[in-house]
């Protein structure tokens, strides 16, 4: 005889195998208010410790308060719209903090996909206060172990990806472009009109909420 349950069948006396739970992860809720709207964030407190620490550092100490998102780089492959958006600090002396231990994505197990915050770097150990959103996956910038080159072999630092406000996002990454701004590679990719953060500050807790 079988047992139907949903769409599967088991013989009788066969037990229902449960799925394996997805494994949860501390972490904490930032939301960035922006002149086009709020992009929330879930910061990796757990698999990302220094990193988180080091952003959640600059929210708290209002330090992302007044900066912008300057850069919209596009990419003309995937799923449209593709790229990432870039801001934070801009090595101003009166924000920026010192450059933090790597954390690779082969250390952390977190990924270039949609959504993920990445600090932006020069060589590893120099991220400091300037991050970027990926708007779709971009796996190739996590760490290649098999790389000659150090940058790529250790890739960048994932440390939390958006929760809601990707809209903002991608609105933020639709905006105009100088192609005057810019040096380099990144010629052609500098907002005409930075977006401003006007606030980063932690999101409540559900325990806050509750008590509202």
């Amino acid at each position: 005889m079988l047992i139907t349950v949903g769409v599967h069948a088991q013989e009788a006396g066969d037990s229902l195998i449960a799925p394996e739970p997805e494994p949860q992860f501390e972490t904490v809720s930032v939301v960035l208010e922006t002149q086009m709207g709020e992009i929330i964030i879930a910061l990796e407190t757990e698999r990302a410790p220094i990193t988180a620490a080091n952003f959640l550092r600059y929210v708290d100490e209002d330090r992302f308060d007044g900066t912008v998102f300057y850069r919209a780089m596009p990419l003309d492959w995937g799923k449209q719209p593709n790229g990432l958006i870039q801001g934070g600090t801009q090595w101003d002396p009166k924000r920026v903090l010192d450059g933090i231990e790597h954390e690779p994505t082969t250390v952390t197990g977190l990924s270039h996909t949609r959504g993920a915050l990445s600090m932006a770097m020069g060589d590893p150990g120099t991220a400091n206060g300037d991050f970027s959103i990926m708007l779709g996956d971009q796996v190739g910038l996590d760490a290649n172990p098999t790389s000659d080159d150090p940058v790529w072999r250790n890739g960048y630092a994932v440390f939390g990806y958006v929760t809601d406000g990707m809209d903002v996002v991608e609105a933020i990454h639709a905006a105009p472009i100088d192609p005057a701004k810019g040096e380099g590679w990144m010629k052609g990719q500098m907002l005409a009109e930075p977006v401003t953060i006007v606030e980063a500050r932690r999101a409540p807790s559900e325990t806050e909420e509750q008590a509202d």
